[in-house]
């Protein structure tokens, strides 16, 4: 899926095929789906990883070289351990302080989880096929309000009342749109926590439970 496969799917839903007279334009397009992958992330954002250094002496880290990040889900240090060793952390504008009881002594690697803005371009896209169709609906309800908010008391060929159509269909696809987002949003949420757990009790000797 590309931004051009994506503007051919809202144009095919929202019955504007006629190249001679769009009812929207591409620009116009592209920002309604631009809007609607920014929501789409925030519920669902693509998983990434960075290593970053950390400078002697010093807790923190900068978090500026990590392009459209949304959210830290787990930091890694130090990396060298097995199991990996997660660390409590705060972020305070686009500093990462780690929650440790010593200052690292020296420059070391940090592995920051975190989970950042989906793309969607011409070259292509990060969507996992789940979230294509989803993002389609959204980008088509911010497009039919639109058209619907800009067409209200004007003369329209479709007559009086197709903005109040376009309005009602752009309600419905976008309740459509936060439902799906909001079940992807809780599946999301199951992985990460079950993604990162603390380490697992011992397990339980059942002889000595045994009564005598």
């Amino acid at each position: 899926m590309n931004l051009s496969a994506m503007r051919s799917i809202l144009r095919s839903d929202l019955h504007d095929e006629d190249s001679g007279s769009y009812r929207w334009s591409d620009d116009e397009l592209n920002r309604h789906i631009d809007r609607a992958v920014r929501d789409a992330s925030l519920a669902s954002p693509l998983d990434a990883k960075a290593a970053l250094t950390t400078t002697a002496g010093s807790r923190d880290l900068s978090l500026d070289s990590l392009a459209g990040l949304l959210t830290v889900e787990a930091v890694e240090y130090p990396t060298d351990l097995y199991p990996p060793a997660y660390v409590p952390f705060n972020i305070w504008g686009d500093t990462l302080t780690l929650l440790v009881d010593s200052a690292p002594a020296s420059a070391m690697s940090v592995n920051v989880y975190y989970g950042k803005l989906h793309t969607l371009d011409e070259n292509g896209s990060t969507l996992p096929a789940s979230l294509e169709d989803v993002v389609a609906t959204g980008a088509e309800g911010y497009a039919a309000l639109e058209w619907a908010s800009f067409a209200t008391n004007r003369v329209n060929a479709g007559g009086k009342d197709t903005w109040r159509d376009y309005l009602v269909w752009g309600e419905q696809r976008l309740a459509s749109f936060t439902a799906a987002l909001a079940r992807q949003g809780h599946r999301n949420g199951v992985r990460v926590r079950r993604l990162y757990t603390t380490p697992a009790e011992p397990a339980v000797n059942q002889a000595d439970n045994l009564q005598y």
